[in-house]
């Protein structure tokens, strides 16, 4: 009986903390206004307009941070202007959210490869090929594309070795 006033509190402590997990939203539970704003970027794309859809994928990642096709999408929106780094960094954001986002994988690796980093976009690719079930025609298109950007000679300013002449001109020959 003396122990009655500790088990009850104990108890009411225990039921408190494990209620709490229970009103939490679940992962894909995605905020609507963040959807909303999500498809008024989309619209924004559509019509052309790649920096109001900008605006529009950075609004709805402020209103939900878990909006993995607020990321993707904006990665689409950035690389489209040529910023294949800060693409690559929101596929990334995508892909801790679900890291089997085949689109994730596919946007990232294209990047990658747009950006000259044809290593880890192997490893995407890979990757895609593990979990590709269907369609796989992407998974065909980006390995070609990392084999062709990979066979690209490089060419540095070191390789060519350039020696001044000082003195006469060459003589023409005769024809």
């Amino acid at each position: 009986m003396r122990f009655s006033p500790a088990a009850i509190a104990l108890s009411l402590t225990l039921a408190m903390i494990s209620s709490a997990g229970i009103g939490g939203r679940a992962d894909d539970d995605i905020d609507l206004r963040s959807v909303a704003l999500l498809q008024s970027g989309n619209d924004a794309m559509v019509a052309g307009d790649v920096e109001d859809a900008i605006g529009w994928y950075e609004t709805a990642l402020a209103v939900d941070p878990r909006n993995r096709a607020a990321y993707i999408a904006m990665a689409g929106a950035v690389q489209k202007q040529g910023l294949n780094g800060k693409a690559i960094r929101f596929y990334k954001e995508a892909l801790e959210i679900e890291p089997n986002d085949q689109i994730a994988l596919a946007g990232q690796a294209d990047a990658m490869i747009a950006k000259g980093a044809i290593e880890p976009a192997r490893k995407n690719i890979a990757r895609l090929k593990m979990l590709c079930r269907a369609d796989c025609t992407k998974i065909d298109s980006l390995t070609l594309a990392a084999n062709k950007a990979s066979e690209k000679p490089q060419l540095q300013a070191s390789a060519l070795e350039i020696k001044p002449t000082i003195g006469e001109a060459p003589k023409s020959q005769p024809n």
